[in-house]
This record gives C-alpha cells, sequence and structure tokens, in this order.
C-alpha cells in the first residue's frame, strides 16, 4: 500500500475545510447584512441555522481526517506483518469520535463562535439604537464615538480589532505593532483600554470587529 497516496488523499481533504471556513465567512458576512438592512429575525435566524451546518460539517471532517492520521500512525509504529485493513480501522476510530458529539462541541468552533460574537454586537448597535436615541440623540451618538476611538491612537478606528480575552477593541496596526515592540524586549502587553486588568495581549486573542466597523462606516457616511 502506499502511505503517500494516503497522505496525499488527506491533504484534499483538509483543502475541504478551506470551503467551509469560506462558507462561513460568507454566512457571517450575510447575516451581519441583515441585522444591517432591519430584516426579519426569521432571515437572521436561518443564518445561523446554515452556520450550525457547517460547523458539523467541520467536526465530521476533523474527525474522518484524525481517525485516518492515527490509524496510519498505528500502523507505522507497530509494523504488523499482515498489514489490517486499515478502512475498518479507521471507521472504528471515526464513529468512536462521532458517538462523543454534543451541541456543546460548536463551542469550540471558532467561526462558529465569532459569528455569535458579531452578531450580539451587531443587534447591540442596531436593534437597540432605536430606544436609546429616545432618550437622548446627543448622548447617544457622544457614547458611540467615544466606541470608535482606539486607545492606542486616539483616532477613530479604520480597521478594528476585537480582544476575545477582555472584549476591548483597538487599531489593527497599533496593537500589532505594540505586540511586536513589546515582544522584542521580552515583555507582555497590557490592554491598553484605561481600566482594564487584562495584562497579557496576544495575537492569537485578536479577531476582526466587523460589527464595530460597520458601525464607524456608517456614522463616517452620514
Amino acid at each position: 500500500i502506499s502511505f503517500n497516496a494516503i497522505d496525499s488523499a488527506l491533504s484534499s481533504l483538509k483543502n475541504c475545510q478551506s470551503y467551509i471556513n469560506s462558507g462561513m465567512d460568507v454566512a457571517t458576512q450575510v447575516a451581519l447584512d441583515l441585522v444591517e438592512s432591519f430584516n426579519d429575525e426569521e432571515d437572521i435566524n436561518k443564518m445561523e441555522e446554515v452556520m450550525l451546518e457547517y460547523a458539523a460539517m467541520d467536526r465530521q471532517l476533523n474527525h474522518y481526517i484524525k481517525a485516518f492520521e492515527e490509524t496510519i500512525d498505528q500502523v507505522k509504529r507497530e509494523k504488523p506483518e499482515d498489514l489490517p485493513d486499515l478502512e475498518n480501522l479507521a471507521q472504528e476510530k471515526f464513529l468512536e469520535m462521532e458517538s462523543k458529539n454534543s451541541g456543546s462541541d460548536f463551542q469550540s468552533n471558532e467561526k462558529y463562535m465569532y459569528f455569535k460574537d458579531q452578531l450580539k454586537e451587531m443587534k447591540k448597535q442596531y436593534r437597540g439604537k432605536d430606544t436609546i436615541e429616545q432618550i437622548d440623540e446627543d448622548i447617544a451618538v457622544t457614547r458611540s464615538q467615544m466606541n470608535f476611538i482606539c486607545p492606542i491612537t486616539q483616532m477613530t478606528m479604520k480597521r478594528p480589532v476585537r480582544n476575545k480575552v477582555c472584549g476591548h477593541s483597538y487599531e489593527e496596526d497599533a496593537i500589532l505593532e505594540m505586540i511586536q515592540t513589546q515582544k522584542q524586549k521580552k515583555k507582555i502587553v497590557r490592554c491598553p483600554q484605561m481600566g482594564c486588568s487584562h495584562v497579557n495581549v496576544k495575537g492569537s486573542d485578536l479577531v476582526p470587529d466587523e460589527a464595530l466597523k460597520r458601525l464607524i462606516d456608517s456614522q463616517n457616511k452620514q
């Protein structure tokens, strides 16, 4: 048997994950568009169903790849005289992994969690807007504009990223430069947002804040 052929097949499967990721990105953008356009909640919920389907596909694909990789590693390690049925062995491992599935598994899917987070922020900004404006439109605008200011540059953000740990947003280039500078000095980065107690900002904890960017862009157009 050619292990190289199996490795090649697994590599092709891994490429499928990029298509799943792209699909999840598109679904996220569509959902945010729907919130921004004040569409029915039912339409938005349908996009979450799409995201859950993608997350389930991603989980299944990960299990399938992992099952085959573990099977190949096992055979290479044990070097049996008679080569076992690799497909059956991999299938057993795959079914064992799938049997442990639960709804909470999706909490570990970064794309799905990002979708939930950004959808929540968009709804907060756009669905709560009328209520805020009824209280005091000037105060509402002032509060929003304050959130647009990067705590590092003190300027309106153009490409905001949010820290998944503490929830604060910064200008992407500014925070990455700060992290890189401190890394060279072998120091950690404290969140630059005044009053925040988070003391170890990492590049891996930063995600694009699409909801905030849309709000800033909308404000700039007015």
